[in-house]
């Protein structure tokens, strides 16, 4: 599927032509959903769109959780923690592309509308392309903001509810990556506006010049960008399901960059003279969720069983093999106040037999199994992963048929809730608790779609409201214990791992840093 125009093509070809033009291929395992942050669910979405392509009011600094002014260079909160005022960037450009040609720099209006467009359900723009704003939703933004306002083209007041202490730190996130207002408005009147998440403008490192769907996607470099222009003059991402193929081509220097390794080949790739890898240990956590408003998985005691039904430890050595640890909380150990004197389930097949006859299923059950159709870092091998919970369950007489579909459809069938069983992951966003615990496990995120077990615990929902408003990080970490003890007693999911990140690459590649909140970003890369 193309994008584009063959005038915009061109464009791309001529630039490919020019003189000496640095260039670097990453070998990415799967096509973006779409090039619209607000929309986007996955890291691959977030890669392509969010980190090339766009800027927020405040970014974290590359490799690492601290936040850092961006687009807004700083912010004054008032003293009963509900006010914000935001100072934007001066003269900051949005990119000039064959479709659009802005004749002004960034300013409020364009904040006002990146907010009001998932907010404001009477916005012009608020149901273009399905309107469904996972992260805006999951984290109850639409409950938290009561106002946001320009105060001159420069100046941006936001006011909250209530205070809450993750809240600048959600302003870094790829969801509220600033959009062009006059784009927008141009998109209105042509009667074409879906095209803002398809044909996307911001502010940030690379132009994208050229999608075909499943093969690859061309970028150049923002000639007008507000920070120093890109090392690199082109970028291309050239999609490459299978890490087979992926390896291949990295190691005949058809990409210089590849994602989502086999665990196994890592240490076959680091003895190879012409490539190095780069790692860290991963924000994330792999699961399995069990749709809490189907039965019989609505009953605590069956989510037990087939908890304790698996034996994690085989299951993350078969699949992680030995780049990963199995997950006992839904927050990893990097993370603070995560709950280190919790025991996961054992693997305990009679007392899972035992439970399920207490729930009157001695005889088992059937159900379904979700296995993602693509290589996460979270889990390298999901259809190798269903197959071993699929024999495991059915020790204990729980029938599983595995199902899989293609990875858009996956997610889309999947934040609607069709699902019994769903594997999936989630990498932070922040380094904030309130990112897993609150964006991913509450109530909200039942709305959203982002909490696929669809599970809305009111002792746990309560004890993760009350963390988010208070500033005392000793009362949150108070908390967010409790809270990890009414997930671990509920057990909506099975917490199955958290990885370690391994990126390979070519040894000419210079400037990639691991980034812990889960995207591949190119502004710092050199190639020699």
């Amino acid at each position: 599927m193309r994008l584009f125009t063959p005038v915009v093509l061109a464009v791309a070809l001529a630039f490919a032509g020019a003189a000496q033009a640095k260039s670097l291929v990453f070998c990415a395992e799967a096509s973006p959903e779409n090039f619209g942050p607000m929309l986007a669910t996955t890291s691959t979405s977030d890669t392509a769109a969010a980190r090339a392509i766009y800027n927020r009011l405040f970014e974290f600094e590359l490799g690492t959780t601290n936040l850092q002014p961006a687009l807004a260079e700083g912010y004054e909160l008032s003293a009963d923690g509900r006010v914000y005022t935001l100072k934007l960037r001066r003269d900051v450009k949005f990119q000039t592309t064959p479709y659009f040609k802005p004749t002004r720099a960034m300013n409020a209006d364009d904040v006002l509308f990146t907010f009001n467009r998932q907010w404001k359900k009477d916005h012009a723009y608020y149901a273009v392309n399905g309107g469904k704003y996972s992260h805006f939703a999951s984290l109850n933004m639409a409950e938290t903001l009561q106002s946001v306002e320009k105060v001159d083209d420069h100046t941006v007041r936001i006011t909250i509810n209530e205070a809450q202490s993750p809240f600048i730190t959600n302003l870094g996130m790829n969801f509220l990556s600033i959009h062009s207002a006059e784009y927008a408005e141009q998109l209105l009147k042509a009667g074409t506006p879906e095209k803002i998440d398809l044909e996307p403008v911001g502010t940030g490192p690379f132009i994208l010049v050229n999608y075909r769907r499943d093969v690859a996607i061309n970028y150049r470099a923002n000639p007008d960008y507000w920070r120093p222009r890109a090392k690199l003059d082109e970028l291309t991402f050239v999609i490459a399901p299978d890490a087979w193929v992926r390896l291949a081509k990295l190691q005949t220097n058809e990409c210089q960059v590849m994602n989502l390794p086999n665990p196994a080949d890592v240490e076959a790739i680091e003895r190879n003279p012409a490539l190095k890898v780069e790692r860290q240990e991963g924000l994330n956590v792999g699961y399995l969720a069990l749709n809490t408003e189907k039965k019989p998985l609505d009953d605590k005691r069956v989510r037990q069983a087939l908890n304790l039904a698996i034996d994690k430890k085989a299951v993350v050595d078969a699949i992680f093999q030995g780049a990963g640890t199995p997950a006992t909380n839904p927050i990893p150990s990097i993370v603070w106040s995560y709950h280190d004197k919790l025991a996961d389930y054992p693997f305990d097949p009679a007392r899972a037999r035992k439970l399920l006859a207490e729930a009157g299923l001695a005889d088992g059950f059937e159900t379904d199994l979700w296995a993602m159709p693509v290589a996460r870092y979270y889990n390298p091998n999901a259809k190798r992963m269903a197959e071993m919970i699929q024999n495991y369950w059915a020790a204990i007489g729980v029938k599983a048929k595995i199902v899989t579909m293609e990875w858009a459809e996956y997610l889309r069938r999947g934040r609607a809730g069709e699902h019994q069983t769903y594997l999936l992951g989630w990498g932070g966003d922040t380094g904030d608790p309130d990112n897993f615990l609150y964006e991913v496990l509450g109530c909200g995120a039942v709305k959203s779609g982002g909490n696929r077990a669809r599970w809305c615990n009111p002792t746990y929902e309560d004890l993760v409201v009350k963390a988010r408003k208070t500033a005392d990080r000793a009362e949150r970490t108070s908390l967010y214990l409790k809270a990890q003890e009414v997930f671990h007693e509920e057990a909506p999911w099975v917490t199955i791992a958290h990885s370690i990140v391994f990126v390979p690459m070519r040894r000419e590649v210079e400037g990639y840093k691991v980034d812990p909140l889960g995207a591949n970003t190119f502004y710092t890369v050199d190639i020699k």
